[in-house]
């Protein structure tokens, strides 16, 4: 689950990271008067933040600075509720529904602080770089040796050492390298806390007066350990979330639209992997990634079916089940009456393998359910291909 920079920033606080003051609004008078209240406060300069779930804000024009009060609020009035477009966004862009008003900070030098987990060490990995302020990506591919990497064991974890051998990375010294040593120790324990996927601070920036600031955050949690954050489970916002992927998350199943056009209906993430991957093969593209899981009943199969063909681009389905826990004859039937309340008018392609797969193809063989059933994935693959041409 993605969160806002305001939210992120809310935890950072909470683990002693050095944030500048901030308001999150949702008008322009609002925003005003956050920004006469940091004013008061003693700040001289604002900046003005689009709150999307999206990087490259700043080139789209959802970052800006203002030198004074009547400058926010014409910048809020420019960024509420405008269609912000970034490489993340895409071509479809994003609105902008909230805005952070937060003071600005003089900026010396900026790096990137980031911890992640090192799927391939399985170990936690904290990365700085010299480089910050633009895309990390950017700086891996064209100069790789710009970022210092220290990995965690996790039977030991963070120790004093690797903070202390991060900030020596920075280049810092003074009273610049105490504060970046408590700041990486923060996000690390923030990432630990709060079971992150992904934290960090892009860019982390030292002043003229060697201070040390976290002027933009990125927490991304993992989804699986929500259960024991109820209180973060709340900041999830629904409008930056595909409607399809929400409504899909409603009825259990694991749903990522992709931009191909063969609807894939799986049980099982591996398993729907390489279902997407056989479809290519075969010289189709995938329209979705849709997990139904153990248990495919009625149900579960006709709400993988609304959600699939409310994409436009899908031109076919390929219903791909491996009987193990569930039986195969189960979800034919589920198949069936879930075909009876959709309304299905594009080439349906179901294989079964595993618990009762012939029972399954006989069922759905007899129905009057115009599908082609299948045993091979291959074979199920090529059906697809081939349905496609014939529609074409």
């Amino acid at each position: 689950m993605k969160l806002h920079e305001y939210q992120a920033k809310d935890i950072l606080r909470d683990f002693d990271v050095p944030v500048p003051d901030g308001v999150v609004v949702e008008t322009v008078e609002e925003a005003v008067a956050a920004a006469e209240r940091l004013e008061e406060e003693g700040a001289g300069l604002f900046v003005v933040k689009a709150q999307i779930h999206a990087g490259g804000r700043g080139k789209g024009g959802g970052v800006q600075l203002a030198e004074s009060v009547e400058e926010v609020r014409e910048h809020a009035d420019d960024i509420l509720g405008m269609n912000l477009v970034t490489h993340q966004t895409g071509d479809e862009g994003q609105m902008v529904r909230k805005i952070l008003i937060t003071e600005g900070v003089d900026i010396e030098q900026e790096y990137y602080l980031g911890v992640t987990l090192d799927r391939e060490k399985s170990m936690n990995v904290i990365m700085v770089s010299t480089e910050g302020g633009v895309d990390i990506e950017t700086v891996a591919e064209e100069a790789p040796e710009k970022i210092q990497k220290v990995w965690v064991d996790p039977s030991l974890g963070l120790q004093p050492f690797h903070a202390r051998q991060l900030a020596f990375a920075m280049n810092l010294e003074g009273e610049a390298f105490k504060q970046a040593v408590n700041t990486i120790t923060g996000l690390y324990e923030a990432f630990e806390e709060t079971d992150c996927t992904l934290a960090e601070i892009n860019p982390l920036v030292r002043t003229p007066q060697g201070q040390i600031a976290a002027v933009d955050a990125k927490i991304n949690l993992d989804d699986s350990a929500l259960a024991r954050h109820p209180d973060l489970e709340e900041m999830r916002d629904l409008h930056e979330e595909d409607p399809t992927e929400v409504e899909a998350s409603k009825h259990g199943l694991s749903y990522i639209k992709l931009d191909g056009n063969v609807g894939c209906m799986v049980n099982g993430a591996g398993l729907a992997m390489a279902t997407m991957d056989v479809i290519k093969l075969a010289g189709g593209e995938p329209a979705n990634f849709l997990d139904v899981g153990g248990s495919a009943d009625a149900e579960t199969v006709e709400a993988g079916f609304e959600i699939i063909l409310k994409d436009p681009n899908v031109e076919a389905i390929l219903v791909n089940i491996f009987g193990g826990i569930v039986r195969c004859d189960r979800v034919a039937r589920g198949v069936i009456e879930a075909a009876k309340s959709v309304d299905i008018d594009i080439p349906l392609i179901v294989r079964l393998q595993g618990t009762n797969a012939e029972e399954g193809k006989q069922l759905l063989d007899d129905s009057e359910v115009t599908v082609e059933s299948a045993v091979l994935l291959k074979e199920a693959a090529d059906k697809v291909t081939e349905a496609l041409r014939v529609e074409a």
